[in-house]
């Protein structure tokens, strides 16, 4: 699965972060450089998946078709995501909905199958300030309900699907590979969430309420570049979205997911 990054200064308030850009590389006509361990935007490791697998899945398009990040329905309208998705990465602005499609019922983004959907609004969480500050989360709506099948939303007291060790399932259309390239066909592979002690080890800024990391201590499994908004799945549920990383897959240095359980009731009320 695949992440475009892009280094993003905000004048107001001396933001720097890495920004999953997707199709926006081709509007600027260069690749951003980013430096070698900073916090990246981000399957490594994984398999195809199947409509069957993950009929709730969702690929986040520009109005031009260009895939940059993903997303899972929640409802017939409702689409969870990450809140830097919703972002422009050269501007800091909110994307305006016009410029979002969502595409369900599509794993291979070389067909035409599936549905294309305009969104009607896109929610982000009020207390977004940049991935690497939590809240990475926001939710689309959908101009009309789709048929596929949602996924059900963690609850909020749900606090057993982030026991570490407990294993989740995390899906996209990004690299393969750290240096690789982006898959056409949906990828999953199964990683073990860790404890927040070893998530506060690899990133100083770690927030454990909104926050949680996943992965295998010796690496070779992960997101990567272009799974961002990406859907991290517990016994059925929507239990974080991809957020950020450094690299792909290397040994002690996890994943981090939005943990959606403490963002519960504002997405049922986005």
């Amino acid at each position: 699965m695949a992440r475009e990054m892009w280094r993003l200064d905000v004048e107001h308030g001396m933001q720097r972060a890495l920004l999953v850009a997707g199709a926006v590389t081709a509007l600027a006509g260069a690749h951003p450089v980013a430096a070698a361990d900073a916090p990246e935007p981000r399957v490594l490791g994984g398999s195809a998946t199947t409509p069957a697998d993950a009929p709730w899945i969702v690929a986040l398009t520009d109005d031009a078709g260009n895939q940059f990040c993903g997303g899972a329905l929640i409802s017939p309208v409702k689409v969870v995501t990450a809140a830097h998705c919703a972002v422009d990465p050269i501007t800091g602005a909110r994307r305006s909905p016009r410029e979002l499609r969502a595409v369900t019922g599509r794993v291979d983004l070389r067909t035409q199958e599936g549905t294309v959907s305009e969104v009607e609004r896109a929610w982000v969480h009020p207390q977004y300030r940049g991935f690497a500050r939590g809240h990475d989360v926001a939710v689309l709506t959908l101009r009309a309900p789709v048929q596929q099948q949602p996924v059900e939303l963690v609850a909020p007291d749900d606090a057993a699907r982030y026991q570490p060790g407990t294993v989740g399932r995390v899906y996209g259309w990004g690299q393969t590979a750290e240096s690789g390239e982006r898959s056409q066909v949906l990828q999953s592979v199964e990683v073990p969430v860790n404890t927040d002690e070893d998530c506060g080890r690899a990133y100083g800024d770690f927030d454990a309420k909104s926050m949680f990391c996943a992965g295998a201590p010796e690496g070779g499994r992960d997101a990567c570049t272009g799974d961002s908004g990406g859907p991290f799945v517990v016994d059925g549920r929507l239990t974080g979205v991809v957020s950020f990383g450094t690299g792909c897959g290397r040994p002690d240095a996890p994943g981090v997911y939005t943990r959606l359980s403490g963002f519960a009731g504002e997405i049922a009320g986005a």
